[in-house]
């Protein structure tokens, strides 16, 4: 995982103003995790599940959640949450560490067996990134308000992982998860992470 930028020790205030940002634990997410690309299918398949359960509500309250999130789900591993039945759903519906909805964590569930049925040709990751034709997307946003809340590749994208089986992955939720895991990198032009995540996109292989 990339180290903190010293420029964001002495600068705090040149971050991306995302509401929130004061926080520590969001602070660090944006300077270490945000727009960082990777080839993960387990952890693609995490993060793709819970943009899915952060909507509706801010990433921050997600993000405090995580950790819950993951022991509820045993750490995402997709072959148990594709075997969870009633019990284990009025299990997570009973746990107070998550975002208890009945919809999404049902809908984790079909989207584990669509996990699996995609791994039988091909793996989460190769099937995402194959979809970024020229790799990944670095934007030159100068202000918040020029970050768009979807475009025509998450809409593409996200009619493709439907045609898959996965739900809760429309197309602006979609584009959250793009921005999340450097499929494109929309740190705007003055954030001290924008040079670093276009470095790293530059040279990621794509699988």
């Amino acid at each position: 995982m990339p180290s903190r930028d010293a420029d964001f020790i002495r600068h705090p205030s040149k971050r991306c103003p995302w509401p929130g940002i004061e926080d520590a634990a969001y602070a660090r997410y944006h300077d270490e995790e945000w727009g960082v690309p990777h080839a993960d299918s387990r952890r693609l398949f995490e993060k793709l599940v819970l943009e899915g359960f952060q909507a509706g509500l801010s990433w921050l309250t997600i993000l405090k959640k995580r950790d819950a999130f993951r022991r509820a789900f045993h750490d995402f591993d997709a072959e148990r949450i594709a075997r969870y039945g009633a019990k284990d759903i009025e299990r997570l519906m009973n746990d107070a560490g998550i975002v208890r909805n009945r919809l999404k964590i049902e809908a984790t569930i079909d989207n584990a067996r669509a996990f699996l049925a995609l791994s039988e040709h091909t793996s989460l990751a190769t099937f995402l990134w194959s979809q970024m034709e020229n790799g990944p997307i670095v934007n030159r946003h100068a202000r918040m308000a020029d970050v768009p809340p979807m475009t025509k590749d998450s809409k593409r994208i996200s009619k493709a992982l439907m045609k898959e089986g996965f739900r809760f992955v429309g197309p602006t939720t979609f584009y959250a998860f793009m921005q999340s895991v450097g499929m494109v990198n929309d740190h705007l032009v003055s954030c001290p992470r924008h040079k670093p995540c276009a470095k790293l996109q530059r040279d990621f292989k794509c699988p």
